[in-house]
């Protein structure tokens, strides 16, 4: 063999270990990132463990204390809802940070409580997905105009009319339905005080003719402008939510609810009401038959939202019909919270206290050959007592 052909197969072999060496680190690359993928999701599902734990623990607790909870759920409402109020008239400016403090605050422990009783799902609906644009909005983008009314949109439209539409109830006591309550009622009050007693805003609607803006919003007067920022734009992004809830709710978790009929939707829960009382909802949901119940579910959601989305542009336009609305709104509450303490909470009490003795354990019953035994022992007794 001549030292070219030598030399070539040196550099062959050298070329050919250099490669192997190269495949060899991408290989051991490889496996590396595919170990900490695996370590990652572990470490996850371990965490979603123990907030599951955590969150079972801390909701079974709560329920062991409901009276005593009950009660100072009470007393911290009342004050809670008296301090709002006193704000409202002393300092509007305030209010949107008052709300944001309450969102931020109550429904992480909102998902905590719904998570042990199956009800965590109710998380993905659209007034949840509403309040998070608010507090975007309030937090980091306060002067943002357009945005601002696609906000109001929200607030006054679907949100506003599903307080008084599904009964949502001032329960100062209860502080599931008092968090429901407001979750519908507050961003109302928010967007009422930016838009007409907001100091800042309340100068800027008030400039003399001859400054360059006279009103506030600068489109006020545009209708146009006031039907794509409350109507069409706001109408775009409720569509975008609802896209979202069908693709997590019936397609990617779809299974994982077939499999656990107790895990509850609003549609789920909304259903089992309606068939129970076969009220007009039932019935205008079977119009397309029992199968396409939940598109016919969506579409008179959609009619809804189009509807009180509508009505928006008026009570935008209108400070008396504004404030009309505002008294509207929270008188519909308190009297839905009347009716729940006077009617619904003493049969509640009447079916757990129900739902307690039966599962009390009974005492064992004496055999009757006991109980003549006994009655013989007793009567000897008296004879000897007698003599």
């Amino acid at each position: 063999m001549s030292n070219d052909d030598e030399h070539a197969e040196e550099i062959s072999t050298t070329n050919g270990d250099s490669f192997e060496k190269v495949k060899q680190r991408l290989q051991d690359r490889s496996k590396k990132v595919d170990h900490t993928k695996e370590m990652m999701s572990k470490q996850a599902k371990h965490t979603k463990e123990i907030l599951s734990k955590q969150a079972s623990k801390i909701a079974k607790q709560a329920g062991e204390h409901e009276k005593f909870i009950n009660k100072v759920t009470h007393v911290l409402g009342v004050l809670g809802f008296g301090g709002f109020c006193f704000l409202l008239g002393a300092r509007p400016q305030d209010i949107p940070y008052v709300y944001c403090f309450f969102y931020v605050t109550f429904v992480p422990l909102r998902w905590i409580n719904y998570r042990f009783k199956k009800l965590h799902y109710y998380l993905l609906d659209f007034c949840y997905y509403a309040n998070t644009i608010f507090v975007i909005h309030l937090v980091l983008y306060p002067k943002n105009e357009k945005l601002f009314m696609v906000c109001f949109s929200f607030a006054e439209g679907p949100l506003a009319w599903a307080l008084i539409v599904w009964r949502c109830s001032l329960v100062f006591s209860s502080a599931d339905k008092l968090v429901s309550a407001l979750i519908h009622l507050l961003p109302g009050l928010v967007f009422f005080t930016i838009r007409w007693w907001n100091p800042a805003t309340f100068e800027a609607m008030h400039q003399e003719e001859t400054s360059s803006r006279v009103s506030w919003p600068y489109g006020v007067e545009d209708k146009s402008y006031l039907m794509t920022w409350l109507f069409w734009v706001p109408l775009f992004a409720y569509t975008l939510w609802q896209a979202l809830y069908f693709l997590i709710v019936n397609v990617l978790r779809r299974q994982r609810l077939l499999r656990d009929p107790e895990v509850m939707t609003s549609y789920r829960e909304l259903s089992k009401k309606a068939r129970k009382a076969n009220n007009i909802w039932w019935r205008l949901s079977g119009l397309l038959g029992d199968q396409n119940r939940p598109l016919m579910y969506i579409l008179l959601q959609a009619i809804f939202t189009v509807a009180t989305m509508a009505l928006t542009v008026p009570i935008f336009l209108s400070y008396e019909l504004h404030v009309v609305f505002q008294i509207l709104k929270v008188s519909a509450a308190a009297w839905n919270g009347g009716s729940f303490l006077l009617e619904v909470m003493p049969r509640q009490v009447i079916l757990k206290d129900k739902k307690k003795s039966e599962m009390q354990p009974v005492p064992p019953q004496q055999d009757q050959s006991s109980i003549v035994e006994n009655a013989m022992d007793a009567g000897i007794s008296a004879e000897v007592n007698g003599s």
